[in-house]
């Protein structure tokens, strides 16, 4: 069986979160629809930012997942992404720091949705 991985985020604006993520990843959408847009990531994976589905979310909600980049980069470079995020004003919810597998930071999109930025195994 051939199979995709895709990771949903529900979102209350899909394009506006589209363009969130976008300017993120440095990448376009390779799906867009009023409502649900895709990332494609690679082979057997997408992220896909789908709104309409709960009214109104709201980022005091507390989250219990995560999206995480996991870049094939030092913690040099993952120190300079977090500077960079947090220059365009992205919500830091937990600065570098050193984990189990390795320097990690932790951001929030405008929809309260967490956003892990971790070495790449």
């Amino acid at each position: 069986m051939t199979a995709s991985v895709v990771t949903i985020v529900y979102v209350n604006d899909a394009p506006a979160a589209a363009r969130f993520y976008g300017d993120l990843l440095g990448m376009s959408p390779s799906f867009e629809t009023p409502g649900y847009i895709t990332f494609d990531l690679g082979p057997g994976a997408d992220l896909a930012l789908w709104s309409g589905q709960f009214e109104n979310l709201s980022s005091d909600v507390s989250r219990t997942s995560e999206v995480c980049l996991a870049i094939d980069c030092g913690s040099d470079q993952l120190d300079t992404i977090f500077e960079r995020w947090q220059s365009k004003g992205i919500t830091i919810l937990k600065e570098p720091h050193d984990a189990g597998f390795g320097r990690t930071f932790l951001a929030a999109d405008p929809d309260g949705n967490r956003i892990r930025v971790a070495p790449q195994d």
